[in-house]
């Protein structure tokens, strides 16, 4: 069997950041739709941030198979995405005189503990359903404050699937490497 060079890709919905960042993407919209006048620009900004957080990881993952480059662009364009959305969400709390949690304080504590909640599957505690309470009844500063603490997770999360993309690139090299490896391959079981 000749040895593949275009190793598995895809399989995007089993990353965590790509599940934070749908997240992300749920509660923008549904906040967006809570607290910013339909007419306001920075509304469907922020909305179009948050999707390209989300579609940029899936388009990163499919690429992955045949172009570590491009995934590791997508990755980067992805986690841009996300903090020109974070700056949305501080600029909304700092021009209306709204607080920004502390990175330690308990409120911001209890949102990270949501997402490592142990009582509840796997499917439900990484999915919008656990934040959606908080999202869709408390007020504007409350679900700012939540969704600054869900980018910075998914932040943190593409921030070390970065790291580790590099290093395999590093260490395995592009698909013109693996092409050329599997060529020699099986050149050799050929007895050439």
């Amino acid at each position: 069997m000749p040895e593949k060079f275009i190793p598995p890709h895809g399989g995007y919905e089993n990353l965590l950041s790509f599940r934070k960042a749908r997240i992300v993407y749920d509660g923008t919209v549904r906040s967006c739709e809570r607290f910013l006048d339909k007419r306001d620009r920075t509304r469907e900004q922020m909305v179009q941030a948050a999707r390209s957080g989300k579609q940029n990881i899936i388009e990163g993952s499919q690429a992955s198979g045949t172009s570590k480059e491009i995934e590791i662009k997508l990755m980067n364009v992805a986690r841009a995405s996300l903090e020109e959305l974070l700056e949305d969400y501080r600029d909304f709390l700092r021009v209306r005189a709204l607080p920004l949690w502390g990175k330690n304080s308990r409120e911001a504590r209890f949102v990270r503990g949501l997402g490592n909640h142990k009582d509840s599957s796997y499917e439900t505690y990484k999915t919008y359903k656990t934040y959606k309470t908080y999202i869709e009844t408390r007020p504007p500063a409350v679900v700012a404050n939540i969704l600054i603490c869900l980018i910075h997770q998914t932040n943190y999360l593409l921030d070390q699937q970065l790291r580790q993309l590099e290093k395999a690139f590093l260490q395995e090299g592009g698909l013109r490497e693996r092409m050329t490896r599997a060529r020699l391959s099986e050149r050799s079981k050929l007895g050439h």
